[in-house]
């Protein structure tokens, strides 16, 4: 007589949901690691963790609020209308306000972006990623660049002064370099201006080989 396999079939079917569910969420668990903020006498030491990276339809909005291109010049004002007229239209030439700055689009558009995971600072305060992109892994150092929606300088080291740029942003910009191991080191927009990597398609800091170094990354 053959036992019914109905039961083992069923078993057998969520065993393999199940180690696929893992496999994915491991998958997804994408980055560990930790960076040392300037030398090991300077204070403060990051735990960066990633749920996940990106995709191109979360990443492109961020692109595409920074890249915009400037608005057209204001037309010049009317000239201002004389006696009885003046009266009756004052008020009416307030001059339009100025159109958002690439930096400020680029802040509201991280505010909007989903969160990605955390960067910690003591355990206890945490940094929101809102954007994460990896170069591919097939190369001997993989390339790294998060975005957290507030700014990292209260833990930036003495040597490292603010650029005037970064002080308009409320967000920072990381890249890093890191090797197989998970060794390497970061630059953050605080010091170095942000650009957008064409090659690439994602933000990414300007002239990141002669910026200063800010993070010493390890697993």
């Amino acid at each position: 007589m053959t036992a019914p396999r109905g039961p083992i079939c069923v078993a057998a079917a969520i065993a393999l949901m199940l180690v696929g569910a893992a496999s994915a969420f491991s998958d997804a668990a994408a980055l560990h690691l930790r960076a040392t903020v300037g030398s090991a006498a300077a204070a403060g030491a990051l735990t960066i963790t990633l749920s996940r990276w990106s995709t191109d339809a979360e990443r492109a909005p961020l692109v595409a609020a920074f890249a915009a291109p400037p608005p057209a010049p204001a037309k010049p004002a009317a000239p201002a209308p004389s006696g009885a007229a003046a009266g009756r239209g004052r008020g009416r030439g307030a001059p339009a306000p100025p159109p958002p700055s690439p930096l400020a689009r680029l802040s509201a558009a991280i505010q909007a972006a989903p969160t990605l995971g955390y960067i910690w600072t003591d355990g206890v305060t945490g940094y929101s990623i809102k954007y994460a992109w990896r170069s591919p892994a097939i190369a001997d150092k993989e390339r790294i660049v998060l975005i957290i929606e507030r700014r990292l300088d209260s833990h930036a080291p003495d040597w490292a002064p603010v650029s005037s740029a970064a002080s308009d942003a409320n967000f920072t910009v990381i890249e890093m370099q890191i090797d197989r191991d998970g060794v390497g080191e970061g630059k953050t927009s605080l010091t170095s201006s942000v650009a957008i990597d064409t090659e690439a398609k994602t933000l990414a800091l300007d002239g990141y080989a002669a910026a200063p170094a800010f993070l010493k990354v390890t697993r």
